[in-house]
């Protein structure tokens, strides 16, 4: 096979894995990128909250994905340590978060708390622009990240920490 032959299908390999979210790395610190409507997010974020075996730490602007709370839900009842920090300006699905409700604090208002993030057991942050709503995650143009980076994940745990503890609880949402 000529050499310039052996180089395009290794590129073209290379951009395979890259666009199916496949990424190596020997260093732990794996990042990984996807995007709606191209490829459906939910079923990454369910995959991801199943794998939880001690903790998530999940910052929501809002949350009404039906399959997104339901793994939640799975998750403490399989005994995972849930936190679930909400926006209080959206209209989040409480009636179906309501067994998570002792899991649950709603951000002080102003400014607005527009994360849409969580960290799976100290080991796997997810973040991008993706709400957790039906929309968000299938049809419109978004991102999803995902990574094992440790100053990443050692930012998201500060932030995520600083709001939780100046946050209010269940009966704070308006």
């Amino acid at each position: 096979m000529p050499q310039l032959e052996r180089v395009g299908i290794t590129c073209l390999l290379a951009i395979g894995f890259v666009v199916a979210g496949v990424q190596a790395s020997s260093a732990g610190d794996e990042t990984v990128i996807h995007y709606t409507p191209v490829e459906n997010l939910e079923r990454i974020d369910v995959g991801l909250l199943d794998q939880a075996g001690e903790t998530i730490d999940m910052a929501a602007y809002i949350l009404t994905d039906r399959p997104v709370i339901d793994a939640l839900i799975a998750a403490k009842e399989r005994g995972v340590a849930v936190r679930l920090l909400l926006d209080p300006s959206q209209k989040s699905d409480l009636v179906r978060l309501e067994p998570l409700k002792d899991d649950i604090r709603f951000k002080k208002r102003r400014p607005i708390m527009h994360l849409k993030s969580y960290l799976v057991d100290g080991e796997r942050l997810r973040t991008g622009s993706a709400n957790f709503t039906a929309s968000g995650l299938k049809q419109q143009d978004n991102d999803l990240v995902v990574t094992g980076h440790r100053v990443l994940i050692e930012r998201f745990k500060a932030t995520f920490g600083r709001i939780w503890e100046l946050a209010g609880k269940w009966n704070y949402y308006p």
